[in-house]
């Protein structure tokens, strides 16, 4: 019988690791904390074009779907070509869709330029090949802490762009400010320069292709059900930031519960996230992800039944936030420890792929049974069946490198 490969060492790097740590922290922040921030920009924007709010509302779903599609292809890139230059052209398409979005006189325009532009600008700057630089710089036991920062760095912007955007919006007028979030976008491009290089091949699969480690992948089936897995973290995160806020006011609650509740999500996050990196050190990353997933379900459960109220929006929020995007350090750290990071940016980008997917159904669904229902009851049950099932789907997964068939051969 053979035994697993080890993981390939840490490539060589020109900068230190805390520099690397730093940067890809602040690119995390950046596209994560912008993005959350775009619904800000909604009733301005549909007042200002011909176009209604139906195609604000697609170009954000296309957003969605686009930024899925294209990650296995930008990971990919970035595993042969290298982080840098992907995040570097990711935050140019980022920066060009966003100024786009303010001269888009026409619905075909602006599903381009926010939708599909954006999209995959996100692909190239967001946390997936941030995380794939991470993977290099540190070693297999720092790993999941590596990413539970740069998870937590993401989170962080979502907590500071929403006040941000809005202060923008009400001293500079929406245009500007969303000129002003193009620029930051293009702070990505520095804050690349120290995430240059690419994965060394592991040397028990020195002569695998691109190709085979995604057939691999996808033969191997704790990978297979961590696919299926982060399909209901996108469906539980896009369904909450998308219908939550009108979920509450139409329940007699003002919107600014809605806007607390939301930046209370992100706030927490930041240490459930952190938390999340040093627990995946030393437990089971897929176990803690089936109780992380049992623990969404329980919370909607308990926030459904309970009467509605500040308080307990307020509650909820913040216990969620705690579970929010704690996912992705446990799920990553789990790619990496299967394949290793020689191919970190694209399977790791085919498994959020799935989360966008159930991004796109969260969002899609609970507009189509709030329409014939009147109501947002029958989503939050989705929600929790989705959560037990999640729960139940991580509980089989192996946290160890995976049989690697080309080590066995040799």
């Amino acid at each position: 019988m053979s035994s697993p490969s080890t993981p390939a060492a840490p490539s060589s790097r020109a900068f230190p690791v805390a520099l690397v740590l730093a940067a890809g922290c602040g690119i995390a922040m950046l596209s994560l904390g912008e993005r959350s921030a775009f619904g800000l920009f909604q009733n301005d924007m549909v007042n200002a074009h011909p176009w209604g709010r139906e195609t604000f509302a697609l170009a954000f779903a296309l957003q969605n779907l686009v930024w899925g599609m294209a990650q296995p292809v930008t990971g990919g890139l970035a595993d042969r070509y290298g982080t840098m230059k992907v995040l570097m052209v990711g935050g140019v398409l980022y920066a060009l869709g966003t100024a786009g979005a303010v001269y888009a006189s026409s619905s075909l325009l602006m599903h381009l330029m926010f939708g599909v532009l954006v999209g995959v600008g996100l692909a190239a700057s967001s946390f997936t090949i941030v995380i794939s630089a991470f993977s290099r710089a540190v070693g297999p036991e720092q790993r999941t802490l590596a990413f539970g920062l740069g998870t937590a760095a993401g989170s962080l912007g979502m907590f500071l762009f929403g006040p941000v955007g809005a202060i923008l919006i009400a001293t500079q007028g929406w245009e500007n400010a969303l000129l002003a979030f193009a620029g930051f976008a293009l702070l990505i491009i520095p804050f690349a320069v120290p995430l240059q290089g690419r994965s060394k091949p592991d040397p028990a699969t020195a002569s695998q292709s691109a190709l085979a480690a995604l057939k691999e992948a996808l033969g191997y089936r704790s990978y297979v059900l961590l696919v299926f897995g982060f399909f209901v973290c996108g469906f539980h995160v896009a369904f909450i930031i998308a219908h939550m806020p009108a979920y509450i006011e139409d329940l007699g609650l003002s919107t600014s519960v809605g806007g607390t509740a939301i930046a209370l999500i992100g706030l927490f996050n930041v240490i459930g996230c952190l938390a999340a990196g040093v627990i995946g050190q030393r437990m089971s990353k897929s176990y803690s992800l089936s109780v992380l997933y049992l623990l969404r379900s329980v919370l909607i459960t308990a926030f459904v039944l309970t009467p509605i109220s500040a308080a307990s929006v307020i509650t909820f929020s913040a216990l969620m936030g705690l579970l929010w995007l704690s996912t992705v350090p446990f799920t990553s750290g789990l790619v990496a420890t299967m394949f290793g990071p020689r191919y970190m940016g694209m399977l790791f980008g085919v498994v959020f792929f799935s989360h966008q997917v159930g991004s796109f159904l969260g969002v899609w669904l609970g507009g189509v049974i709030y329409a014939k229902t009147g109501s947002y009851d029958m989503l939050w049950w989705i929600g929790v069946a989705l959560g037990l099932f999640a729960a139940v789907v991580h509980m089989p997964i192996r946290d160890a490198p995976a049989p690697r068939p080309l080590a066995a051969a040799a």
